[in-house]
């Protein structure tokens, strides 16, 4: 999809302040500083718009951007940082599971694991969460940049058995660099909204 409106509406905590459309949601979950906000700018063709921060655990609300007055993509708050209190982290994994357990509108997720390592133990626990929900789940593998072109078949598979990622999950190898893997996320949202 070619995007030239974008809109961040929203910035919520609770659910009396979601966005109160029913446009689909496309919500992006993964550790902090995988490149949510990456890929975020580059589905929808802007260099800055969602916000990358050097300071992981900094989105700390459920980010509702309104794509082309059609969709949202929700950035969900980054898991695994150690800096924040584990009070903190309980609030937030109250807010997003209430988030993805409840809202009508959300057709899909997008977990982003780092393509460079082995996903880690939250994102096993992320991956096994969204599937035993029956939540229509694509993970991204992101930074594959920045693994040499002879890897790339070695991150995929061990994306996948770490995983364990069953026939229900499509799994794209992402580069915000260099855009590889834009259209196949596209196509996928497009898909589970019934955009195409």
């Amino acid at each position: 999809m070619e995007v030239h409106n974008v809109d961040l509406t929203i910035s919520a905590v609770q659910p009396e302040q979601y966005p109160d459309t029913d446009y689909p949601e496309i919500a992006l979950v993964g550790r902090s500083n995988v490149g949510k906000s990456s890929l975020t700018n580059v589905l929808i063709n802007r260099r800055n718009y969602a916000h990358t921060s050097s300071q992981p655990g900094k989105t700390q609300t459920l980010n509702f951007y309104e794509v082309e007055e059609k969709l949202y993509f929700v950035d969900v708050p980054g898991y695994g940082y150690a800096k924040v209190s584990k009070k903190e982290r309980e609030r937030f994994g109250k807010m997003i599971e209430k988030y993805l357990t409840t809202r009508d509108q959300l057709k899909g997720v997008i977990l982003l694991v780092d393509g460079r390592h082995e996903p880690t133990e939250d994102d096993i626990n992320m991956y096994r969460w969204l599937r035993y929900y029956d939540i229509p789940t694509m993970v991204v593998a992101t930074k594959i940049d920045k693994v040499k072109g002879n890897a790339w078949n070695r991150a995929e598979s061990t994306v996948r058995r770490t995983l364990e990622i069953d026939d229900q999950t499509e799994l794209v190898l992402f580069s915000a660099v260099k855009k590889t893997g834009k259209d196949d996320v596209w196509n996928w949202i497009e898909e589970q909204t019934g955009m195409n």
